[in-house]
């Protein structure tokens, strides 16, 4: 009977260790997966604008943004609207004009439900959307020349500019508008090389 006993016992055991380290391996995909993610723009002429993503503040965003960028759906296209001490936006057209569609995603945003304390100040990038559709971001993203925090609340700011924000500047202060809308020439619009992941440990070395 004892040794009934210790063998129910011993189960119970090691049932409670496994689950404990299930829950333990569980929450380390979590923290995994909201771990900040960084990455490189390379703008033709320009240079480099390195961004680091928070898959805390807008998961659904960072994760469409990355599943673009690893997909190469972003080479080639341009920055073609840039408004001086306000943003610079692209990832929409190429450099004949075309649009490039992309499948739309939830507006990650108060207004919208959900909550995202991420400001839109000077380095911030956050998704475009159309005026009437919240749920209307698709590729199109635009990057904080100056601050406006009169976004915040409106639209899905995911990330921030932690270096080559000289480049930012130099593309929202040097191209020539065409409107009071930030409307450019196509031969003057900043061309997007690429945008890859990448490892900050290894890039900073």
């Amino acid at each position: 009977m004892k040794d009934k006993k210790s063998i129910i016992l011993l189960v119970v055991c090691f049932l409670i260790i496994g689950l404990v380290l299930v829950f333990s391996i569980v929450m380390q995909e979590k923290d995994k997966k909201n771990e900040p993610k960084y990455v490189q723009i390379s703008v033709k002429d320009y240079g480099n604008i390195i961004v680091k993503l928070y898959p805390d503040k807008a998961p659904i965003t960072v994760e469409n943004f990355l599943k673009l960028v690893n997909d190469k759906f972003y080479d080639g296209l341009t920055f073609h609207r840039i408004m001086e001490n306000f943003m610079i936006q692209g990832g929409t057209y190429d450099t004949e004009g075309n649009r490039k569609d992309a499948a739309t995603i939830k507006g990650e945003f108060e207004l919208n439900g959900v909550e995202n304390d991420l400001s839109h100040t000077r380095g911030v990038i956050s998704m475009v959307r159309s005026n009437t559709d919240f749920d209307s971001a698709s590729s199109g993203f635009f990057i904080m020349h100056a601050d406006n925090l009169a976004l915040d609340g409106g639209y899905a700011a995911f990330g921030e500019v932690i270096d080559g924000m000289d480049v930012v500047d130099t593309i929202a202060t040097t191209i020539e508008n065409t409107d009071d809308n930030g409307g450019t020439k196509l031969e003057d619009r900043p061309v997007i090389e690429s945008i890859r992941e990448i490892d900050i440990a290894t890039t900073s070395k």
